[in-house]
């Protein structure tokens, strides 16, 4: 995963990439019973659930890295950005300070949602 993660982030800036690496490693010391899978096609680092399935996924973008939550309307965090049907994201610039404890509670309830 490693590889593929440095593969998607490789185009983008280094504030990026290193944003996307640490959000990255974040999710899956949060949440070790996720499985990270990149998709290159799609530019992303997916992440499943055993039960669950699709919860999350991080896209790293020109001047911030977004973290998207498939049914994040259904999540209550006031973190979550976006007015789609379904889905919702947070968004994190270079730099920024990642949330552990907010994400773990916002993943768990990403989980239980689908579980």
């Amino acid at each position: 995963m490693v590889a593929d993660l440095l593969q998607i982030v490789r185009p983008f800036p280094e504030p990026i990439a290193e944003m996307a690496s640490r959000l990255a490693l974040t999710l899956l010391n949060v949440r070790p019973d996720l499985e990270a899978k990149a998709r290159l096609g799609w530019g992303s680092v997916n992440y499943r659930h055993p039960v669950a399935g699709f919860v999350c996924a991080i896209f790293p973008m020109e001047d911030h890295v977004s973290l998207v939550f498939e049914h994040g309307r259904q999540l209550s965090s006031p973190l979550l950005e976006g007015d789609g049907k379904q889905v919702r994201f947070i968004r994190f610039a270079p730099g920024a300070t990642i949330p552990e404890d907010e994400l773990a509670i916002l993943l768990a309830e990403a989980v239980a949602l689908r579980a």
